[in-house]
Parts: structure tokens; C-alpha cells; sequence
């Protein structure tokens, strides 16, 4: 008799899932085409993601005591990169790429009286300091880059 009232049990919760989807899929298809809302990055998010990136190896380099290489070009989109759409360029904004910018060049100045690791951090300050400002959701992930 258990196995009887377990196959009807299961039987219903079948066909009640099944109702559900179809009238889901009926009312969506006489609406007309399933629009999805998916995310898509910016240019400025991808850009800003590629420079996470990139300096995650510039860390891992100057932790093993290797020469890193030149100052990446790619960074110089940070100027010209769309931002999302309900974001606008400021002045803070520009100002603190500028610096960024210059905080990246004279990381990779053999010249500088500061240590690599001391220049490497005083960039991810500088990212921490502009995200506080804005956008500040990545702000954990990019403290994992600092060198200790």
C-alpha cells in the first residue's frame, strides 16, 4: 500500500511540475521572443579586470625576486574605456587615472630610490583610494594584491 501511495505521490508531483513549465512557456510564447537581462562588463570593467590580472604576475615576479617587464600600454585605456552606463567620467575619476598612470611608470623606473615592492603597493593604494570613491565592491579583492 506504501508503494501504491509513493507512485501516486510522486505521479502528481510530476505532473504539477509539469503544468507549471508549460503554462511558463505558453504565456512567455504568446508575449513574444524570452529577453534575458544578462550582465555585460564594460570596456572599463574588462580593462580594470586585465589589470587585476596582470598585476597578480607583477606581484608573483617581485615576490620570487625576478626583473619585472615594461610598463603595459594596454593600461593608457584606462582613459578612453566606456564606462557602464550609470556611471559618468568625473573629475576624481580623471584624476586619479592620471596618477594611476604615473604611479605604473615609475614602477617599472629602474631609477626609482623606492623598493619594487614599495612602488607595486603604492599602485594598489592608489587603486584602493580611487574605488573608495566609487565603485568600492572590489576593493577586498584588490587588497589581496598588496605585498606584505
Amino acid at each position: 500500500m506504501k508503494g501504491i501511495l509513493s507512485c501516486f505521490s510522486m505521479l502528481f508531483l510530476f505532473i504539477s511540475c509539469n503544468n507549471t513549465e508549460e503554462k511558463v512557456i505558453l504565456e512567455n510564447s504568446k508575449k513574444g521572443k524570452i529577453v534575458y537581462d544578462m550582465y555585460e562588463p564594460s570596456e572599463m570593467a574588462n580593462l580594470m579586470n586585465q589589470m587585476y590580472a596582470y598585476n597578480e604576475g607583477v606581484k608573483k615576479t617581485i615576490i620570487a625576486g625576478e626583473d619585472i617587464e615594461g610598463f603595459p600600454l594596454d593600461f593608457l585605456k584606462i582613459h578612453s574605456a566606456e564606462l557602464s552606463d550609470f556611471k559618468k567620467r568625473n573629475q576624481t575619476f580623471e584624476s586619479f587615472s592620471k596618477l594611476f598612470i604615473e604611479a605604473e611608470r615609475e614602477l617599472y623606473n629602474p631609477e626609482s630610490d623606492l623598493s619594487e615592492t614599495d612602488r607595486f603597493n603604492n599602485v594598489v593604494n592608489l587603486c584602493i583610494s580611487c574605488h573608495q570613491t566609487e565603485c568600492t565592491g572590489p576593493i577586498p579583492r584588490i587588497r589581496k594584491l598588496l605585498i606584505k
